[in-house]
């Protein structure tokens, strides 16, 4: 039998950060269940159970890509999951205020599309730089792809589980809008993630390896230019031989 692969070490800061999240779920799901809302309960087990997405990368991942994902994604998504569960399903179902999807579904825009430039990097390699604007069309469409299908699960649940969570019945107009502006906000966190991470990875704003990451996008550049020259005179001089 194969051995599973090894965790590989984190700050104690992200593993703080995670268990506070996980604790945070589990008392919510409790104080839920003891309440009469078992859903909740149940919503809190998945929760927590995608709260370990990184450590099964790591464990079942093998030698595929995934065990290469960073922590700090999943950091984002155990920060995104416990807000979204702890305080937004709370507040959707125990009071009338539902401004709260709109930060929810901006962040998970940007989320998707982070995620996105990662996934794009690992799957490239190291061979040979993969361009920013593939980069990003890449990440973009991705996102778009788990925004619709967040809406499709909404869509699923409420058809057969009697849920609200598009707010509005099969043939009427208001669960339709409610789908749309969900959309059109998490669309609007992606292409915020687009430009802000495109800029980050050729060094046009940053941190303090912000020059040493433009110096290295500007030198890639050049010496693909270079090679296409060289490549383009050389069928020149074959076609005129």
């Amino acid at each position: 039998m194969k051995k599973l692969n090894r965790i590989k070490k984190l700050p104690v800061a992200v593993e703080v950060t995670w268990w506070a999240c996980r604790l945070a779920l589990f008392i919510w799901g409790v104080w839920g269940m003891l309440h009469g809302y078992t859903s909740e309960f149940v919503q809190a087990v998945f929760a927590i159970i995608f709260t370990h997405l990184w450590d099964m990368f790591q464990l079942f991942g093998g030698q595929s890509f995934i065990t290469k994902y960073p922590a700090y994604i999943q950091t984002m998504l155990n920060v995104f999951i416990c807000l979204g569960c702890v305080v937004g399903t709370t507040l959707n179902t125990r009071t009338d205020f539902t401004g709260i999807d709109i930060p929810e579904h901006i962040f998970a825009g940007y989320l998707a599309c982070t995620g996105g430039f990662v996934l794009a990097e690992i799957m490239q390699g190291e061979k040979q730089p993969i361009k920013i604007s593939v980069q990003s069309m890449f990440a973009l469409g991705g996102a778009m792809i788990v925004l619709v299908g967040w809406e499709f699960y909404e869509f699923t649940m409420d058809r057969l589980y009697g849920f609200v969570m598009q707010h509005g019945q099969l043939g009427g107009s208001y669960g339709l809008t409610d789908t749309m502006v969900d959309l059109m906000l998490g669309a609007t966190g992606a292409v915020a993630a687009m430009f802000i991470e495109a800029m980050r990875r050729v060094g046009i704003i940053g941190g303090k390896n912000r020059h040493e990451l433009r110096e290295k996008y500007l030198a890639e550049r050049a010496e693909v230019k270079r090679e296409k020259m060289l490549a383009r005179q050389q069928k020149d001089r074959e076609e005129n031989s």
